[in-house]
């Protein structure tokens, strides 16, 4: 009996996926109870056409939608105490998360402070700290994403950045999973090449760590496979033609699948990108897209002989030599940066950076063990670019 795996699995939500599905918000809200929603979003989105039609939307299905959206690219404390007043003074009933990772991670966590009285640091991701919430005060949520990458709309978590000590937390609740995604492609189309680029990388991240995860989870592990093949086959072709919706869709599935994928566990490359994306405000997808080769050679002694499974999936020569020579490839056509350099990060916090990788709470998903001197190693390679 002790070579029987255990563990505890969960999967996800109701989705509604499609090109026009962002037509049905309004029903979405109200079969939720929503009668006065806060559509919370980030500032840029929140001046686009498609935010404004989203809650006429809302208006139309009889609703009376409120908007939040002072939320930073990498969302702080102070948005979210900004968010959970803006929720409380407006006596709203709901969330709907609308953005990137950033708003759909502080509109989640917005929905679930809004009836703590505890400080929201007390339920990071730690042990069973989620069960110090009162689950009754969690307002209900839905979910839109209109970027490809984090995957959050799927996920039970936010990443909020503490101002303070300058490292990002993972804020978690079993209740914080969206009720109703809405995932249509469509929302996608005018993405910037850069946070198409990035938010499609992030979503290979998910993956990619996910597969090499050591944790025992069959299911997670054929999603991210699926989710890998998607990327590798439509990432190029939505940088290139940014109109091209079913490519667009495809991205959109790898980006849930990765987010569903990662409960298995993610790794250094998160766990690096994490305090970088802290201390140096970078895109959290570019900086992972930047971090991953060098993270691939640390882990190679322990996930070798399973990216031999990995390279037949997705029909590529030479097992892990070959993965690693896609992924440079990948980047490469899509103008990631190679090295730190690149993102305007430098060495003159290495021994911070690896400090603080080393406690992320994606580390212990790491295949091999992230000490301080392996951080740094991983870190330094970065910045010269040797593999």
């Amino acid at each position: 009996m002790s070579d029987t795996p255990s563990a505890n699995w969960s999967y996800p939500t109701s989705v509604r996926f499609g090109a026009g599905r962002i037509s049905e918000l309004g029903k979405c809200a109200a079969s939720c109870g929503m009668k006065r929603p806060l559509l919370v979003t980030d500032p840029g989105l929140a001046k686009l056409p498609m935010t404004g039609a989203a809650l006429e939307i809302l208006r139309d299905a009889g609703l009376a939608p409120g908007i939040f959206s002072d939320v930073k690219p990498n969302p702080t404390g102070a948005n979210i105490a900004a968010g959970v007043e803006a929720f409380r003074t407006g006596d709203h009933d709901g969330v709907i998360a609308f953005g990137g990772g950033s708003g759909l991670d502080a509109g989640k966590v917005i929905a679930f402070m809004a009836g703590q009285t505890r400080p929201m640091w007390d339920f990071e991701d730690i042990g069973d700290w989620w069960t110090r919430a009162d689950p009754d005060g969690i307002a209900p949520i839905v979910a839109v994403p209109t970027t490809a990458g984090t995957g959050s709309e799927v996920g039970r978590a936010g990443v909020i950045t503490n101002e303070e000590t300058h490292t990002k937390k993972v804020i978690f609740h079993p209740k914080m999973l969206p009720a109703i995604v809405i995932c249509d492609p469509e929302l996608t189309v005018g993405m910037p090449r850069y946070f198409t680029v990035g938010t499609g990388m992030d979503a290979l991240a998910h993956c990619l760590e996910a597969y090499s995860s050591l944790m025992y989870h069959p299911m997670s592990d054929g999603i991210a496979l699926e989710g890998m093949r998607l990327v590798f086959e439509n990432l190029r072709r939505v940088a290139q033609e940014p109109g091209d919706v079913v490519a667009r869709g495809h991205m959109m599935s790898a980006a849930a699948m990765g987010a569903v994928a990662f409960q298995k566990g993610l790794g250094a490359i998160h766990a690096l990108s994490h305090p970088v994306g802290a201390l140096y405000d970078t895109h959290h997808g570019m900086t992972n897209a930047v971090f991953m080769p060098y993270v691939l050679a640390f882990n190679r002694p322990l996930i070798e002989k399973k990216f031999e499974r990995l390279a037949g999936f997705l029909g590529i020569d030479g097992g892990f030599d070959g993965v690693m020579k896609a992924v440079l490839d990948l980047r490469a056509d899509l103008e990631v940066p190679h090295t730190l350099d690149g993102l305007k990060v430098d060495g003159t916090q290495t021994a911070r950076i690896a400090k603080m990788a080393v406690v992320d709470p994606t580390a212990g998903g790491n295949p091999r063990e992230l000490t301080v001197d392996g951080a740094t190693e991983i870190f330094e390679a970065a910045l010269t670019g040797k593999l």
